[in-house]
């Protein structure tokens, strides 16, 4: 008897460990072909998005707000031609089903797109800023240094 619990349990832990590392293997391999790396001078646009459920905690709309004010402080040009996109995108909503899909999205997160001017796309999420949310300063330097990097193709 104890050897078929010491079984369950090991199938129950496989199965939990599948469940998951499956689903991250497999959005990295299917979008590895979209993450190519943009080379400097090659970047056509910037999107930085805030994906969010329609109710959100404190963390959640903390991440956001200060994402935005991040982009509005230091990045003014850029949004203004175009060249960077903020949105704050709301992945319970119909109409912004196509977006939430091609960037991943799957609940509250900060992602970063990168449109190069040969058609090339590569996504990143950025999980850093949720430690950071406590320091207003820290959390926008941080920020502006990784939009910084992604337009210098880094």
């Amino acid at each position: 008897m104890n050897k078929k619990i010491y079984i369950g349990i090991g199938i129950a832990i496989f199965v939990l460990l599948l469940i998951i590392f499956i689903p991250k293997y497999l959005n990295g391999n299917a979008t590895a072909n979209n993450n190519a790396q943009v080379v400097s001078g090659d970047i056509e646009k910037i999107e930085v998005y805030h994906f969010h459920a329609t109710r959100q905690c404190s963390t959640c709309i903390a991440v956001g707000k200060l994402a935005e004010e991040t982009t509005n402080t230091y990045f003014k040009d850029e949004l203004k031609s175009g060249k960077l996109v903020f949105g704050s995108i709301n992945i319970d909503l119909p109409e912004n089903k196509e977006l939430v899909a091609k960037y991943g999205a799957t609940g509250s997160s900060l992602i970063i797109g990168v449109y190069g001017k040969d058609g090339s796309f590569s996504k990143q999420e950025d999980t850093a800023v949720w430690s950071k949310i406590y320091d207003k300063e820290d959390y926008m330097n941080y920020l502006k240094g990784v939009i910084e990097q992604k337009f210098l193709g880094e």
